[in-house]
């Protein structure tokens, strides 16, 4: 089965935390285990925003990328070259704070590799404003302008941690889908950083995609989770009619808690089985392992 995940911030944590390979929640050794043949991972532009050393973090979190590769990680540019086989990797980034010196830098991040790019992490930038008190403004000019440049030049736009005015002007003012790396159902748990139906419905209409977070206080309003309360969520946003858009974004590395039994990356078979006993055939667990979102990048290429 091909299983992919949207969310990780393993970088941030080998070159900023300093955390040894073989003691991050998504290790080689932890994904094999866990049969993830695909593993997004985020260049995350740090806690402060531009309060903060943006550059270095982000130098910082590139220099471990050979680490992965020397690691027996493959590097991919398209998840359908994932396909191929073996355990691989693709960069991301968290917080646009890295696309503020103009146009220009958002084909250069392409060039690195970068195929999808949360707009905010929990801070302003000159893109637009976070889920988390952002209030109700929508996306800056700069940020129109910087969505339109994304979708040129083959960057997915990660709306994970936007608020919702700026959610909407996506769908509004540009023609390709965004997706959502790591976020989960507001109805069943009503942290701001959740998706609300409307905004739900909206993503299944057009064709973007939703990977479910593993937080869990994300998760459940008391902050207990387990494998089953991630397949709650997944299954809500099947019930209503998201099966092809919907997949797993764990936010491993970058979660201080996680359900009970999805500790790591190497457990994610508790969360098929969870799947399981809900009914999902393995056509419609296959779907949401991976499928989905191959089908997805196919969709906005």
């Amino acid at each position: 089965m091909f299983i992919a995940d949207t969310h990780c911030d393993t970088l941030f944590a080998l070159g900023v935390e300093h955390k040894a390979l073989n003691e991050v929640m998504a290790s080689p050794e932890r994904l094999a285990q866990g049969g993830v043949c695909l593993q997004t991972t985020a260049l995350w532009t740090g806690p402060k925003g531009n309060a903060g050393d943006v550059a270095g973090i982000v130098a910082a979190e590139m220099s471990q990328v050979p680490v992965l590769e020397a690691a027996g990680l493959r590097r991919v540019d398209d998840p359908a070259e994932a396909k191929q086989g073996g355990l691989c990797f693709m960069l991301s980034v968290e917080g646009g704070e890295v696309f503020e010196g103009g146009l220009e830098t958002v084909s250069a991040w392409r060039e690195k590799g970068v195929r999808m790019a949360a707009l905010t992490w929990n801070h302003e930038n000159a893109i637009g404003y976070p889920a988390k008190g952002g209030g109700s403004r929508g996306l800056k000019p700069y940020g129109i302008e910087a969505v339109r440049e994304m979708q040129r030049v083959g960057i997915a736009v990660d709306t994970s941690h936007l608020n919702e005015a700026g959610f909407f002007d996506i769908f509004a003012r540009t023609d390709k889908p965004p997706m959502a790396s790591h976020s989960c159902c507001k109805a069943l748990c009503s942290h701001a950083r959740n998706l609300t139906d409307e905004q739900l419905r909206l993503l299944i209409r057009e064709g973007g995609y939703v990977g479910v977070n593993f937080y869990p206080f994300f998760l459940s309003d008391d902050g207990k989770a387990d494998a089953d309360t991630v397949a709650e969520h997944i299954d809500r946003i099947c019930q209503m009619g998201g099966a092809g858009i919907v997949g797993f974004g764990s936010d491993f590395d970058g979660i201080e808690t996680t359900p009970a039994d999805l500790r790591d990356a190497s457990e994610l078979d508790n969360l098929l089985n969870a799947l399981r006993r809900r009914g999902y055939s393995e056509e419609a667990i296959a779907g949401i392992a991976g499928q989905n979102l191959l089908d997805y990048f196919a969709r906005i290429s």
